[in-house]
């Protein structure tokens, strides 16, 4: 019986070390994972605003561009 004790003791330690290097594997695989759904957001969130900008530059037009920095705005009146 004793014999047995000597061979598990270190069977449990070895099957335990490699139960935590899996975890560690799916742990820095579920973070690469999520390093690319944020990534994938971010990218589709700076698509919309794009697309948002270009269609508002298109509905405005001329009209609504900014006065060159330099100019006063002569179209305001003053009180």
């Amino acid at each position: 019986m004793l014999h047995f004790k000597s061979i598990g003791t270190p069977l449990v330690l070895a099957l335990a070390l490699l139960a935590l290097a899996g975890c560690d594997q799916a742990e820095k695989s579920a973070q690469q994972l999520l390093d690319q759904a944020a990534q994938s957001a971010k990218q589709a969130i700076d698509d919309t605003h794009k697309a948002a900008q270009q269609t508002l530059s298109d509905a405005i037009g001329s009209e609504g561009q900014k006065p060159e920095s330099g100019k006063p705005n002569t179209s305001s009146q003053e009180i």
